[in-house]
Order: C-alpha cells, then sequence, then structure tokens
C-alpha cells in the first residue's frame, strides 16, 4: 500500500511538472526568447560563413534612386493588403474603410519589422481593429483569415516558379515545404479522425473562411491582391539585387527571390532579419551567384523595407499621442 501512496505521488509529481513545462513553454515571454536565439543564431551562423562585409556591403549600397523605388512598391503592396484585409473584414462584418485599412497596415508592418517574430503588429492591428467595433474575436479571425491567404498564394507562387525556372531549388523547397504541411496537416487529420470536437472546430474554421472569401470571384480578387503583394516585394529584392552590383537575368532572379521571401516569412527572426539572409546566401549560392552577393542583397532590401515603412512609425506614434491624451 505504501508503495502504491508513493507511486500515485511520484506520478502526480510528474504530471504538475509537466503541466508547468507546457504552461511555461506558452508564455509570450519564452517565445519571444525562443524567436530572438532561433533568428539570432541563423545570423551569426550567416556572419561566420560570409564574414561582415556582405552586410557593409549593402548598407553603403543604399542610394536615392533605390529608396524612391522601394517606397513606391511598397506603397503599392500596402495598398494591395489593406484592400485584401478590408475585403475580407467587410464579409466578417467588422469593414473598416480603405484609407483607415492602409494606415494601421502600414503600422502593422512597421511593427512587425522592427519587433521580434513578425507577428505582433498584426496582433497590434487585431485588437486596434476590434476595439474600434467592439468585437476583437471577429476583427482577429479577420487578420488570421487574410494573413493565411497571403502565404498560401506566396507559397503556390513560389512552388509553381521554382517548377519551371527553378530546378536547382525544386528538391530542397519542396520537401521543405512538403514537411512543414505535414506537420500541420497530419496531426490535425489525425485529431480530426480521433475527436468530435475537433471535427467540430475544423468545420467551424472552414464556414469562417467560406464567409470570408465569399464567391468565386472574391476569392479570386483576394489572390490577385496577394499576387501583387509577392510581385512587389520580388521587386523591392530585384531591385537591392541590382544595387549590390549582382546584375541577375530576371528568369533567374524571380526564383531565387521567392526562395528567400518563404525565408523572410519564417517567425522565428530579430526584427525580420536571421532566415532571410540564411536562405539569401544559401539561394544566390546554389544560383551560382555568390552568397555575399545574396546576403548583401538581403541586407540592403531590409533597409529598403524598413526605410518604406516609415508611415507606419507616424502612424505608431500619432496613435500613441492620441491614447496619452
Amino acid at each position: 500500500m505504501a508503495a502504491m501512496t508513493t507511486g500515485f505521488a511520484e506520478t502526480g509529481t510528474r504530471e504538475r511538472t509537466r503541466t508547468r513545462r507546457l504552461a511555461f513553454a506558452r508564455t509570450r515571454w519564452f517565445r519571444l526568447t525562443t524567436q530572438l536565439v532561433l533568428g539570432g543564431g541563423v545570423l551569426v551562423a550567416v556572419v561566420a560563413r560570409v564574414g561582415t562585409k556582405p552586410f557593409v556591403h549593402g548598407l553603403l549600397s543604399l542610394d536615392a534612386r533605390s529608396i524612391g523605388g522601394a517606397v513606391l512598391l511598397c506603397a503599392v503592396a500596402t495598398g494591395a493588403s489593406a484592400w485584401r484585409w478590408q475585403f475580407i473584414a467587410g464579409r466578417l462584418g467588422v469593414g473598416l474603410p480603405w484609407t483607415t485599412a492602409v494606415a494601421l497596415y502600414y503600422r502593422s508592418q512597421f511593427l512587425n519589422s522592427v519587433l521580434p517574430g513578425g507577428v505582433l503588429g498584426d496582433a497590434d492591428r487585431a485588437v486596434t481593429h476590434g476595439r474600434s467595433v467592439d468585437s476583437i474575436g471577429r476583427a482577429s479571425r479577420a487578420i488570421v483569415i487574410e494573413r493565411s491567404v497571403g502565404q498560401a498564394v506566396q507559397v503556390a507562387l513560389a512552388l509553381v516558379v521554382l517548377a519551371f525556372f527553378g530546378r536547382e531549388f525544386e528538391g530542397i523547397v519542396l520537401a521543405v515545404v512538403g514537411a512543414g504541411l505535414a506537420v500541420l496537416v497530419v496531426p490535425g487529420i489525425t485529431a480530426a479522425a480521433a475527436s468530435a470536437r475537433v471535427r467540430r472546430a475544423l468545420r467551424h474554421e472552414r464556414d469562417e473562411l467560406r464567409a470570408g472569401l465569399g464567391t468565386a470571384a472574391g476569392f479570386i480578387g483576394v489572390a490577385f491582391a496577394s499576387a501583387v503583394v509577392v510581385a512587389c516585394h520580388v521587386a523591392i529584392l530585384a531591385i537591392a539585387t541590382n544595387a549590390v552590383g549582382a546584375h541577375v537575368p530576371p528568369d533567374q532572379l524571380v526564383p531565387v527571390a521567392l526562395v528567400v521571401l518563404l525565408a523572410a516569412s519564417i517567425p522565428f527572426n530579430v526584427g525580420g532579419w536571421g532566415p532571410r539572409e540564411g536562405a539569401a546566401g544559401w539561394a544566390f549560392a546554389v544560383a551560382g551567384l555568390g552568397a555575399s552577393a545574396g546576403v548583401a542583397a538581403s541586407t540592403l532590401y531590409g533597409v529598403l523595407t524598413l526605410i518604406s515603412l516609415a508611415p507606419g512609425a507616424i502612424v505608431f506614434m500619432t496613435h500613441r499621442k492620441e491614447e496619452s491624451s
């Protein structure tokens, strides 16, 4: 009996320890620390591989012409993203004017670019919009759908382009994307097969997605806006690549750029830095363009993007002043 009691006590202790560990792993502090460590680790690895000269070269390649082109392209991309958000939010009953959507989207992009993880700006956008319409839940849902569709279109475009023009990347990228989908899909299918509650939750998510996108015409419009966003960022990276002196034909640059942008969407980064530079060095090297050129182009791309998001900083500071007054 004493041994049995001791066994129950030990089991209870292990369960409590496991629960505390899971709770700690879900904390914002743990997630941010993980993102900083992983993103910073990638940067350290890139510096160890190519040195600091490519980063310096990218910074010194900044000029007025590159800034002007990047600002214009970023404005088009932000306008398209804001329209995508406005459309989906309107379908979900929490619509907002396009000009307001543009301002808030600029602000969220700015916050994403200076804060770790790359998603805190979207969380701020959801809360700000949700409070204005008295429905943070619906506002958050609109942003989740909007960002998810944008990511899906980006991945689809990358896979199509790589299939025709990026055979040197196709095997690795397809393997990575396949593994990522497996990590997301397989557990979901397994859980749905075992739990009626999970099946109800998945049906609810499906219905919300249908409600947000509406008809086939609505989906086509949202997909087209997402394609415009991707094209603008590919063009900004092309500007950066040309500015650092790496003259690459479009049919070679576009697949490289899409690989870099896929890596840039990985949330484990330091203000956008980390996986993007690692992927740029690797992709440029595989394409025969040199890892240093890729890191320099990625560095300049990051700087150009940050400059182009200056309106977001202005919106952020204006909002802070209004809150404090």
